[in-house]
């Protein structure tokens, strides 16, 4: 099974100091045919004008993945985490029975880009965590996020695994796929052509009840990420 989302039909939001893209409901975009798939409710393309951000706002029960492709995060949060988050870095932070945090642009004159990913857990009203780790640009698949926090891997709450991808023009991938499991895709750069589809940046893939997939990088370099889901 493929769903294709494609990145011109994503909800969109501009409230001057944010342009966000959502490829499911969030905020003010409803779409009853996309309120999430298995565990990921959110995928938010988000650009933040120099200076402006998030304010103090809170969360409960929710794991909170923020993944930089330009700019800096000041990130603060009420478990006395002050960081900073650069292009690059994965960050999660677990709400769990409830955080508050602000995330702001780090610079007054650059715009900072990031995606904002939320995945619905299996424990809950637990102690907050937060985890920041950069797992470097290795060509092919690399994990960033698991639930066992296995080989270095930031730990989730939940039946869930997410990877890095990294292609070269014209190079391929065998994606990992195991019966019974939900599989998306989420393209950030780059184009990737797999099972007769073309992806461009901003497109989605839905993908669940295949025994096999390749993905070839039509046009280069690809950057992409690839969630493991529960079935």
């Amino acid at each position: 099974m493929f769903e294709i989302i494609r990145a011109n039909e994503r909800g969109r939001a501009h409230f001057g100091w944010l342009k966000s893209q959502h490829t499911f409901s969030f905020g003010d975009y409803y779409n009853p045919q996309q309120m999430g798939f298995s565990a990921l409710r959110v995928i938010n393309d988000d650009e933040v004008a120099p200076g402006a951000g998030f304010s103090t706002h809170g969360h409960r029960n929710m794991e909170i993945i923020s993944y930089v492709l330009q700019g800096q995060i000041a990130h603060k949060d009420s478990a006395g985490n002050e960081e900073i988050l650069p292009a690059g870095e994965f960050q999660l932070m677990s709400a769990g029975k409830g955080i508050y945090h602000s995330e702001y642009n780090a610079s007054k004159t650059a715009p900072l880009k990031f995606l904002q990913i939320w995945i619905e857990p299996n424990q809950f009203d637990g102690a907050p965590g937060y985890q920041q780790k950069d797992f470097g640009r290795q060509p092919g698949l690399t994990w960033v996020i698991t639930p066992d926090g296995r080989d270095g891997t930031l730990t989730i709450k939940q039946d869930a695994a997410l990877a890095q991808l990294l292609l070269a023009e014209n190079d391929s991938v065998d994606f990992p796929l195991q019966a019974g499991r939900a599989y998306y895709l989420h393209l950030i750069q780059g184009e990737l052509t797999l099972a007769g589809l073309t992806l461009q940046p901003g497109d989605g893939l839905k993908i669940a009840a295949m025994d096999q997939l390749q993905g070839l990088a039509a046009k280069g370099p690809v950057l992409a990420l690839w969630f493991d889901l529960p079935g």
